[in-house]
């Protein structure tokens, strides 16, 4: 199956808290949409990977997303090498994206960081040919994707381009939802933790509202690009 956009992310959750606007906004465009996540998120500090794994089922339907899969990298403990580059450069050519999303290249989580550049280096490897990989025993080909960019997370930072997501910002926040485990949905079961409190939700959405002002819409999702982006008109330009 190949997809217009991919996005990647280390934890189940990160997705839906970052550019999962996007996704829906470009599946509302007759796109093909994709979540590879690395991990389960099995060291976090409430719920389980069984858990999150659920979660985030419910979410995709939320999204309507074509195709997530989960890695089943360590999560905390995965590294940027060539054993975890092969596995994303597989998982590049099996569904040979146009666009690339994933994780901030620095934040608060260090995992964040680190997937970032794993994502990053394994996007250049996809695209040469002497680097071999196989599905279900066959060589796969070699592809890059045209475009790689980092959503932001927790910590602040400046985005390059935000893109207007207020037309899907309700399901977008439905699909956070989704992770009962993690977030506040109505009750406080279980140990309080920096992303469990009202006060967490209500901070996601004070910075999309912040990207939106940007541009003068209500809600939007901001961007850090690895390359220069050109566009082909002014009418392009909100």
């Amino acid at each position: 199956m190949k997809l217009d956009i991919l996005a990647f992310g280390v934890h189940p959750d990160d997705i839906e808290l970052s550019c999962s606007g996007v996704l829906l906004v470009e599946k509302n465009n007759g796109k093909r949409t994709g979540i590879i996540d690395l991990t389960k998120g099995e060291l976090g500090t409430r719920g389980s990977g069984e858990i999150r794994l659920k979660e985030a089922a419910v979410a995709a339907k939320i999204l309507r997303v074509d195709v997530r899969e989960n890695l089943g990298m360590a999560d905390g403990f995965f590294k940027n090498d060539e054993t975890h580059q092969r596995i994303i450069v597989a998982a590049l050519r099996k569904y040979r994206p146009e666009i690339i999303l994933c994780n901030a290249k620095t934040d608060r989580h260090p995992d964040h960081g680190r997937s970032a550049k794993l994502i990053s280096d394994a996007a250049f490897l996809a695209g040469l040919s002497k680097v071999e990989t196989f599905e279900n025993g066959k060589a796969q080909e070699a592809w890059r994707p045209k475009h790689l960019f980092h959503y932001i997370q927790d910590k602040f930072i400046e985005p390059d381009f935000v893109i207007d997501v207020s037309s899907v910002f309700e399901e977008k926040i439905e699909a956070i939802k989704a992770y009962a485990s993690q977030f506040y949905v109505g009750s406080d079961e279980g140990p309080q933790t920096y992303i469990s409190t009202p006060d967490f939700l209500e901070s996601v959405i004070y910075r999309h509202k912040w990207f939106g002002k940007m541009i003068g819409v209500k809600y939007a999702e901001g961007f850090v690009k690895e390359k220069m982006i050109g566009i082909k008109g002014f009418d392009a330009i909100i």
